[in-house]
């Protein structure tokens, strides 16, 4: 069985691979079908790359599903916008439910979509002992998903109001979709770049670096424990 770890665009997939590499790992290139990717310990971990956007990263993700046979767990990481003030620049958010903020279908008021983080592995992240050892604090909240740059505090909180969300980024939700239609667990797990404010564009550029080494010292982990995620009973 493999983790599949699937980071939205080059600029986070760079980052995350170069962190990998500072720990000593490296990867083996390996092909996804029309897509490549590289894989860590005995193909434990693969990490490819999803797009930009809900649906790229949703195709993507499908498609990498697909060229995989044996997928234990799809982990949608990357970078993202912190909505509550107890998150700092370069913690890591893991998702409880993944929360379509954009859905606007207008036609009649509808819940937003939502989709729930894998419970066994959410249960098995948040009891993990030697996570709680990482140089970063992790939060567990919903994070809200949709193609909108937030960039300003007023938007920020009227995502807030809307879906409760922690943080806010783009991909999620695509993610989200592929692994329900294809029945596979999907855990949403994102590091904080910015406060989703009006200095967010230069702040994401500069904190990028350090938000995916975070997640790679976090996913590095979760693949040693990734057996006792998946025997978790829901």
């Amino acid at each position: 069985m493999t983790m599949l770890a699937v980071v939205p665009t080059q600029l986070e997939l760079d980052s995350f691979l170069e962190a990998l590499a500072a720990m000593g790992l490296g990867g083996q290139p390996t092909a996804l079908g029309r897509l490549e990717g590289n894989a860590y310990f005995d193909g434990r971990l693969t990490v490819g790359k999803g797009g930009l956007g809900k649906a790229q990263f949703g195709v993507q993700t499908q498609h990498l599903i697909h060229a995989i046979p044996d997928v234990s767990v799809v982990l949608c990481v990357g970078t993202s916008g912190g909505l509550d003030t107890n998150l700092a620049i370069g913690d890591v958010v893991v998702a409880t439910r993944t929360v379509e903020h954009d859905f606007n279908r207008m036609l009649r008021s509808t819940p937003l979509p939502s989709f729930d983080g894998d419970p066994a592995y959410l249960s098995a992240i948040g009891s993990a002992g030697s996570l709680a050892a990482m140089p970063f604090d992790i939060h567990f909240g919903p994070v809200a998903s949709g193609d909108e740059g937030i960039m300003g505090v007023e938007r920020a909180n009227e995502i807030v109001d809307a879906t409760g969300a922690v943080a806010v980024a783009w991909e999620g939700a695509g993610g989200a979709r592929a692994c329900e239609f294809s029945g596979v667990p999907f855990v949403e797990i994102r590091g904080i770049s910015d406060l989703a404010d009006e200095s967010s564009n230069t702040d994401f550029y500069e904190n990028l670096p350090f938000a995916m080494k975070n997640l790679a010292l976090l996913v590095k982990e979760l693949v040693d424990i990734e057996p006792m995620m998946a025997s978790v009973p829901e």
